[in-house]
């Protein structure tokens, strides 16, 4: 990568990364629901009338706005009000890959490769470690919920591979503002019916600065600046060497929430923790640790 795509990448690492500790201290004084319809109101208006529609159809923008933006994020705001840390929130989420993984073999077909099953069979056992250590600064409930994000996460992630299959080129940042879009309606729905009226009544009478802060970082700097950068990134280079680079996220996320929010894990989370990110490691670039290469065609 060229020095300043360095600083781009760089950029992005962090605003990830502190994005937890904006969540959290969101949902201080916000409810989960409320938290993510805010967060895409704020990220949909007034993006929405400068950025064009992308050339996905409708079913699939649907699909995809309900599973990788109601599903992940209603899941992941419960699962840190229901006691799960932000910093092991951060590691937790990118699960993602291996959540992908699975959905496209059963879906699209696609076939395990052995780094593959070696880097699910260590994070696993990284998770189960985790899971395993509940009381203190961890719940098994915020624990599981940050699972099925993950899950809603990687399940969009396949949705999204199969809804751009044979379209001309397009801004993902457009995609992003536009599923975005999908999910106000649904999300301020499910936050009235579950949360009550009276929490919004509550909240817009008297609203926080310190979630009125957070919603504008998880709104701007999170969704817009951070898929707008890393839309960027994949545009210049191949999602091979861009796509490890999102492993440092938790690096910084578990970083930042014990600097900022006073986290501490166990020995045994941390032990946990460094499985996970081999297995993700692994997972990523393992084939060129193996000297896998393509295999090359002959041309008649």
């Amino acid at each position: 990568m060229q020095r300043q795509d360095l600083v781009i990448s760089l950029i992005v690492i962090i605003v990830w990364g502190l994005n937890f500790i904006a969540i959290k201290v969101g949902l201080q004084d916000m409810p989960p629901l409320m938290l993510g319809t805010m967060r895409f109101l704020f990220a949909t208006f007034p993006a929405l009338f400068f950025l064009p529609r992308p050339p996905v159809a409708w079913s699939w923008l649907i699909i995809l706005g309900l599973t990788i933006n109601v599903g992940q994020f209603s899941f992941l705001f419960w699962g840190m009000q229901a006691g799960m840390p932000a910093g092991l929130a951060s590691l937790v989420m990118q699960s993602q890959a291996f959540f992908t993984l699975l959905v496209a073999v059963v879906w699209l077909g696609e076939k395990w490769q052995f780094n593959h099953v070696i880097g699910l069979i260590l994070s696993v056992c990284g998770m189960a470690i985790i899971g395993s250590e509940q009381g203190g600064n961890m719940t098994v409930i915020g624990f599981g919920l940050t699972l099925a994000a993950a899950a809603c996460w990687g399940t969009g992630n396949v949705i999204m591979r199969r809804a751009t299959i044979g379209v001309p080129p397009f801004s993902m940042l457009s995609l992003v503002v536009w599923a975005g879009a999908v999910a106000i309606i649904p999300l301020a729905l499910l936050s009235w019916f579950i949360e009550g009226q009276a929490v919004w009544a509550a909240v817009l009478r008297a609203p926080s600065w310190k979630s009125f802060g957070a919603v504008i970082y998880l709104a701007f700097f999170a969704t817009l600046i951070g898929y707008g950068l890393w839309a960027k990134l994949l545009s210049r280079y191949p999602a091979a060497v861009v796509a490890p680079l999102a492993l440092l996220v938790p690096i910084v996320g578990m970083s930042s929430s014990s600097l900022v929010l006073g986290e501490q894990i166990s020995l045994w989370q941390t032990a946990g923790a460094v499985l996970i990110m081999v297995g993700l490691l692994i997972h990523v670039i393992g084939d060129r640790w193996l000297g896998r290469r393509p295999q090359k065609t002959n041309n008649p």
